[in-house]
């Protein structure tokens, strides 16, 4: 895991780096820049809606009973969605925005249902409750 977790944090940044030396040099400095605080703007706006959207949904699946479960997983890829949003460069932005588009981001949730479901299958699921209760 220590391992996975190293080359996503080595890998995504030297990708992003490239990428925004690569399209600097053909758009400019500038058109770069602006580029990257347009997308973080419209990062912020676009999760703070689809935030709440899923969190109506939540409430939603609350009041009628039952466990909010594909909305909790909406709403996590909404999370990070936004995180990659805010994160300079091209290649978060891109996940990032997919993300966000609900019809894309049920696609994320089916990959995530299915790993979860297969982890629960071969015992590798694991929950456990932390709580301050004495």
């Amino acid at each position: 895991m220590f391992l996975k977790l190293f080359s996503l944090f080595l890998i995504i940044p030297v990708v992003e780096i490239y990428l925004l030396i690569k399209i600097g040099g053909i758009i400019g400095a500038t058109n770069t820049i602006l580029i990257i605080l347009i997308t973080a703007s419209l990062g912020a706006y676009l999760t703070k809606s689809q935030g709440f959207r899923v969190l109506r949904q939540i409430q939603e699946a609350t009041a009628q009973g039952y466990v909010p479960g594909n909305e909790l997983l909406h709403g996590l890829f909404v999370l990070i969605g936004g995180f990659a949003l805010l994160t300079p460069g091209f290649l978060t932005d891109a996940i990032g925005f997919s993300m966000l588009i609900p019809q894309v981001r049920e696609i994320y949730v089916k990959i995530a249902k299915g790993i979860i479901k297969k982890k629960i299958e071969q015992g590798n699921f694991q929950m456990r409750m932390y709580t301050d209760f004495r």
